[in-house]
Parts: structure tokens; C-alpha cells; sequence
């Protein structure tokens, strides 16, 4: 296990010398904290977009076709996709822009971006701000873990294929039952239109919409089940509800640093509205009550590493990692059968 020392992950460098071309977006940006988003958006429309159009065209045939699809899928899939997800997430929970040109990027970013990265239009927002930040992964939350045994792979298997065939069926419904019109109406145009958009770019090119929107969908939420999986996989059964208890923090990790501080899970659901670059502090504010309720965080791992040790069973490795805040744990035996006692599936 690891002693809490300083934390690494990003905050706001007041430092920063921003450009003519920061300048020009900041007269219509509420946050100077954000540019970070302006830059990377910049980035994947001078990129993906355009290699995007072009698989469409005659331009490339044969091997030629296939090499610059390749480098395609692995820019936006791999390099980017983390990056832009997360960012969408940020987007989504804060007003980046002023309220007279709010809107407008929101649904340019929503309609005509987030199809390049397997998002659905208006699928993601409805789902997280709408039922999953509501519920906090309690039974309500179609995409809650509770209820299956997080870590076997098997049992992941059959919560990613039932969030596929069903997740649609069970947020259109929470959403109805709870008279959310506006989200629900959004929520089923933005999943059938793009449904139907992917059908008909098959009669112009096929491939290139197996590539450019349709792989890409199925992988996407694929990576989210598997991130939400992991992020909320140790739970307190004496009490499902607290936040420090249903969700984990991964801190001191590059991931951090590509994707926003995404890691800081307790921290986002504690204060969703929070800035990404205020969330290691708020965690080191925090750390008398993370160590009170013996909160599950990992130093120097991410997501990806934590799902990895949970399905090969590697809770030596969660422990070697495990961050002893305060001394909450006597003994990493003592640390490992209470994260082998979150990770067990609760009675439905």
C-alpha cells in the first residue's frame, strides 16, 4: 500500500500566456480555464474530420483506401476518443461558452462532432445528467453495477450486453416515468436519427461507415460500460448510497492528465459541477473524510489497470497500489478482504 504525499494530476497554471488565437475565443468563453477544450477541438477538426470526409470520397482505392482508414480508426478511436469523451463529459456538466452562443457549440458538438466518436447525439447527456448522476449507480441507474459480481469477467459480459440490448428501453423509461419530456424526446431523436443516418451512409459507402460510425459506436460504449464498470465496481452493501463508498479515486496517473482528471470519480459525484483542474485539491480538503469512511483510491493506475486486476482477481496488485490514507487500513490483508467484500454482487 501507499502513503497520500503530494498530488500531481492538473490544476490551473496561472502562468499560462495565452495566444491572439485564445484571445479571439475567450470573448465568447465564460471560463479561461477551458481553453484546453478550444485547442483540443481545434486539433480534431484540422485531423479527423477531414481523413473522415475523405474515406468517403474516390479520392483513395484499394490498399491506399485501407492504410489511411487504419491510421483513421487509430488517431480518433485510440488517440483521440479518450480525450474528446471526457472533454464532452466536461462540457456537459459546466457552460463553456456565454449564454447567448451556449447553445449553439452545445449542439454543434452534440450533432455534428460526437457521431465521429461513436456518441450518439444527445444519448450521453440524457443518460449521465439526466438518470446517473440522479441515482449515484443505485438501482434506479440503468447502468447501475450493483447487482452483478464486479470482478468476474462473465459477469461483465452480461452487464455490457444488457446495457446494448436494454439501456436504451430503461433510460427512455426512467426518463418518462419521471416526466422528463424534453430529455426523453431528445434522448430517442438523437439515438433513432443517428440510427437511421448510419443506415443510409451504408447505401453511399459501407466501409466508410463501418468506420467512421459504426465501429466506432459499438466501441464507445464498450469503453464506457467498461469505465463505469470499473469507477463504481467496490461497493459498501451496509450502504449503497454513500458516494465515498460506490465509486473510486485514481489519482497520480497520466490519465489524468490526457482526460481531464476523470479519475477523481468520488470527487466528480461528490460536486459534479466542479472544475476538473479544482478536483485535487477539493480531494486533498477531503482526505480526513475519504480515510473516515475508508474510500477506495489508487495512486499511480487507472481505470484500465483497476479493471484489468479486478478480472484476472489480482488484488495484490489493487493493493500495491491502494492508497492507505491516514493508516484507515491496519494491514494490506486487512485492505484486500475489504475490497474483495465491495466487489461482490448485491442481492436484487
Amino acid at each position: 500500500m501507499k502513503l497520500l504525499q503530494a498530488v500531481t494530476d492538473p490544476t490551473y497554471d496561472p502562468t499560462y500566456e495565452k495566444t491572439a488565437y485564445d484571445g479571439f475565443w475567450l470573448r465568447f468563453m465564460n471560463d479561461k480555464r477551458d481553453l484546453p477544450f478550444i485547442h483540443l477541438l481545434t486539433i480534431i477538426h484540422l485531423t479527423v474530420a477531414p481523413i473522415a470526409i475523405l474515406l468517403f470520397t474516390n479520392v483513395l482505392t484499394g490498399w491506399a483506401w485501407w492504410l489511411v482508414a487504419a491510421g483513421y480508426f487509430y488517431i480518433s478511436q485510440f488517440y483521440f476518443k479518450g480525450r474528446f469523451g471526457l472533454m464532452f463529459h466536461c462540457l456537459c456538466h459546466r457552460k463553456t461558452f456565454k449564454t447567448s452562443y451556449q447553445n449553439k457549440f452545445h449542439f454543434y458538438i452534440t450533432w455534428l462532432v460526437c457521431p465521429f466518436f461513436g456518441h450518439a447525439p444527445e444519448g450521453y447527456f440524457s443518460h449521465h445528467l439526466g438518470m446517473h448522476h440522479v441515482e449515484n449507480n443505485t438501482e434506479e441507474d440503468s447502468s447501475s453495477t450493483m447487482f452483478y459480481q464486479r470482478d468476474s469477467f462473465r459477469s461483465f459480459l452480461s452487464y455490457f450486453f444488457n446495457f446494448v440490448l436494454l439501456g436504451f428501453k430503461e433510460t427512455f423509461q426512467y426518463l418518462y416515468d419521471r416526466k422528463r419530456k424534453t430529455l426523453y424526446t431528445r434522448f430517442t431523436l438523437g439515438e433513432w436519427l443517428y440510427i437511421l443516418f448510419c443506415i443510409g451512409m451504408c447505401f453511399v459507402n459501407l466501409k466508410a461507415t463501418l468506420v467512421v460510425f459504426v465501429i466506432p459506436l459499438a466501441f464507445a460504449r464498450f469503453v464506457m460500460m467498461l469505465g463505469n464498470w470499473t469507477q463504481h465496481s467496490f461497493i459498501d452493501h451496509t450502504n449503497p448510497d454513500d458516494i465515498y463508498t460506490n465509486s473510486i479515486n485514481c489519482i497520480n496517473t497520466k490519465y489524468n492528465h490526457i482526460c481531464w482528471n476523470d479519475g477523481y470519480h468520488i470527487i466528480h459525484h461528490l460536486r459534479p459541477g466542479m472544475h476538473y483542474t479544482e478536483m485535487p485539491n477539493e480531494f486533498w480538503k477531503r482526505r480526513n473524510e475519504f480515510a473516515e469512511k475508508k474510500a477506495i483510491v489508487f495512486d499511480g493506475i487507472h481505470y484500465l489497470h483497476v479493471f484489468i486486476y479486478l478480472m484476472t482477481k489480482r488484488y495484490d496488485k489493487l493493493a500495491d497500489n491502494l492508497v492507505n490514507i491516514n493508516g484507515m487500513f491496519d494491514s494490506r490483508e486487512q485492505a484486500i478482504q475489504l475490497m474483495r467484500e465491495r466487489t461482490k454482487r448485491l442481492a436484487s
